[in-house]
């Protein structure tokens, strides 16, 4: 759906590119497009409901790349936004896939989706009923479990090395109480101001890029 008139820069672009891959273009007045997305630059994309993927499918991605697994789990993040960060850095960073609980944390909605910056097109992301044993059935594939936890050990001092599944915990209350006892280690970003502690999504990103290096 494009807004009437003159469209100018990547909006052009993209609106080119879509008639050529086919997809049907609808012109429409600005106020239908402030109906469905407010923040909306003249144009706005429907697209089909998202397909969530299996923890087989991430690690045959990691198989398929010869690489060792690098999975990030959520364990109860609620906020949308945070999760499409997530999504986007997990993705940039060359992770394999994103696994999220069905219950008690934020799914694939629109705001996650768009928060994701279009990574959610080239990662899988998956969803399990049970956290503590999908840990448990990672560690018996040979995965190390690290989870991030402001009482742990400096990242910078624990091998990341290997195959990994990084847990990032809610934003208030951090990875449960079962999922740390399924961790083989715990690991922390030191805090030198006086804020308690990092955002989820930038602290998923920097222990990710901490994993890269180390690969490297």
């Amino acid at each position: 759906m494009v807004a009437k008139g003159d469209l100018s820069g990547s909006a052009r672009e993209i609106v080119a590119m879509a008639r050529e891959k086919g997809v049907p273009i609808h012109e429409v007045d600005r106020a239908a497009l402030e109906r469905l997305s407010p923040a909306h630059q003249g144009l706005v994309a429907i697209a089909s409901a998202y397909k969530y993927s299996s923890l087989d499918d991430i690690l045959a991605r990691a198989a398929e790349r010869g690489e060792e697994p690098l999975i990030v789990i959520l364990d109860g993040v609620t906020d949308p936004h945070n999760l499409g960060a997530i999504i986007r850095s997990a993705e940039c960073a060359g992770a394999h896939g994103v696994i999220i609980p069905e219950r008690r944390a934020a799914g694939l909605t629109a705001t996650a989706v768009k928060a994701s910056a279009g990574a959610i097109e080239h990662l899988p992301v998956a969803r399990v009923t049970n956290i503590v044993r999908l840990l448990a059935e990672l560690k018996e594939k040979g995965l190390w479990i690290l989870a991030a936890h402001t009482s742990g050990e400096d990242y910078t001092a624990v091998d990341l090395s290997g195959p990994v599944a990084l847990v990032v915990g809610s934003e208030g209350d951090g990875v449960s109480r079962l999922a740390l006892e399924k961790s083989d280690r715990r690991v922390t970003l030191p805090i030198r101001g006086r804020t308690e502690s990092l955002n989820a999504s930038v602290a998923a990103g920097i222990l990710l890029y901490e994993v890269v290096r180390r690969r490297s």
